[in-house]
């Protein structure tokens, strides 16, 4: 049983809410324009704001909704959390586009509110300041991903979600990485 879950957690991360909103809205590969990430941050600047906050949301939600199924199902946590991670790499590697997808930020922020809420809203504040202030949603992850162990730490959470707060982050970065690595590339 755990494994369907996973499976699902996968699938539902894999649905592709920015390259959805691409072809729907300008009728465009979202993944040929701008940055050409699949995610909210490219949606917001090159179809609109208002689309691009609807994708965030889709996309925090497919995380949200993995770890809610998974919890409902009665998995043990460990299954919990993989679960959660498997939404984060469907939506960095979706099944249903050629495995071409996003770097997974919001996703990540949705299972980790479904997982470690408290933590995630004390971290949020000062996140979404810097996101407001400086307009960049690395440096507004740095702000909500740097310090969130520490703040899980302080509250005593248990350190099996001290690692996945930091684990989960890890592969945001670790994609960002790949995908900053081959931008680069190709324009050398």
């Amino acid at each position: 049983m755990p494994w369907l879950i996973i499976i699902l957690g996968y699938f539902l991360g894999s649905i592709p809410a920015a390259y959805i909103a691409g072809h729907i809205l300008k009728g465009v590969d979202i993944r040929q324009i701008g940055d050409t990430n699949m995610g909210a941050a490219n949606v917001f600047r090159q179809l609109s704001p208002k689309a691009g906050v609807a994708v965030g949301l889709v996309d925090a939600g497919k995380g949200a909704l993995a770890i809610l199924i998974a919890q409902a199902a009665n998995i043990p946590q460990v299954a919990i959390l993989i679960t959660g991670a498997a939404a984060v790499i469907g939506h960095n590697w979706p099944i249903f586009i050629g495995f071409r997808g996003g770097r997974g930020v919001n996703t990540t922020i949705g299972v980790l509110l479904a997982v470690i809420t408290q933590p995630m809203l004390i971290v949020a504040g000062p996140s979404l300041l810097a996101l407001l202030i400086r307009r960049n949603v690395t440096l507004a992850s740095v702000f909500l991903f740097v310090p969130l162990p520490l703040v899980c730490w302080w509250l005593g959470i248990p350190g099996m979600l001290v690692t996945y707060s930091i684990a989960l982050p890890g592969l945001v970065g670790f994609t960002h990485f790949l995908r900053t690595r081959r931008q680069v590339m190709r324009q050398a």
